[in-house]
């Protein structure tokens, strides 16, 4: 299975891409990240793919509660709250081969047909 998509079962956004993928017949292994966190080692490639920021789940109570210090962070310091705190990212996170290729849903069909 190359794709595999983060994120928790009652999230509304991860629901619906979940159904697009099975209607576009693309194969995928969820992966919840309450109960299977992410390491700080698969965290930092995803960082290297596309950034902290696309990574951040900005909407979220724990993204609120950091506080203005988090304005300041590195990679490094995203990194480590992250791996800490899963509720800090972005949801859905989509993976293709080890590769973090998009997180959320919002990209158009083309877009995601092509990344999948």
């Amino acid at each position: 299975m190359s794709i595999q998509v983060y994120g928790i079962p009652n999230c509304s956004t991860c629901k619906k891409a979940l159904i697009w993928l099975e209607n576009h017949q693309i194969p995928y292994e969820f992966i919840n990240t309450k109960i299977d966190k992410p390491s700080q080692e698969m965290i930092t490639k995803w960082v290297e793919n596309l950034g902290n920021k696309p990574l951040r789940n900005t909407s979220g109570k724990s993204y609120r509660e950091l506080g203005e210090i988090k304005k300041d962070w590195t990679d490094q310091e995203w990194i480590k709250a992250f791996s800490q705190d899963a509720m800090l990212l972005k949801r859905p996170l989509f993976v293709k081969d080890g590769k973090a290729i998009l997180t959320g849903f919002r990209a158009k069909e083309e877009t995601m047909l092509e990344l999948f």
